[in-house]
């Protein structure tokens, strides 16, 4: 099964199972933001079909905006949690033992950024997993982290989301 069969077969699914959409639109996103499953799981792209679906198929927009920042706030205290766990040897693991560059940015973009890199790193691809990790690696503390991690999530979400749900009812889908 090829990633564009399981793209079609999860919107395809939320279509079909509007109760289930904010769930799967917060596993979505907490595998997205997830240090290692985020190499795997291609949620963007998904989560941005089913954001389309909003307005076609009478999804409600705020619990799956909910869901989507649920699941990346709890995504990224999971990453967070494992920096602050195991420190550098966790870049000893795989899949992020086979890509130390993507370690190495996200360790100089927080160092560079510090608690903004934490905010603004979620909305740049790989760096949303990574900088997370990194931020409990160096020991960001708790409490700075949570702040900027949720904040950013709800925002994410909205930016993530709202185009396409705005879209269909513009072209009224």
């Amino acid at each position: 099964m090829d990633i564009e069969t399981i793209q079609t077969s999860i919107v395809e699914f939320v279509r079909q199972n509007q109760s289930w959409a904010p769930f799967i639109v917060a596993a979505l996103a907490f595998g997205e933001s997830v240090a290692f499953l985020s190499l795997f799981v291609p949620a963007t792209v998904i989560l941005i079909a089913i954001s389309a679906f909003i307005g076609v198929a009478d999804l409600e927009f705020w619990p799956l905006w909910l869901g989507a920042a649920i699941g990346a706030a709890t995504g990224d205290v999971v990453s967070y949690t494992l920096g602050r766990r195991f420190k550098t040897s966790i870049y000893r693991i795989w899949p992020l033992s086979t890509h130390p560059q993507l370690v190495g940015k996200g360790e100089r973009f927080f160092c560079r950024h510090g608690i903004w890199g934490v905010f603004i790193g979620r909305f740049f691809g790989p760096a949303r997993a990574v900088v997370p990790l990194v931020a409990g690696v160096f020991g960001m503390q708790l409490p700075l982290f949570m702040a900027v991690n949720v904040a950013s999530a709800l925002i994410w979400a909205f930016a993530l989301l709202a185009p396409g749900a705005g879209l269909s009812e513009y072209l009224g889908w």
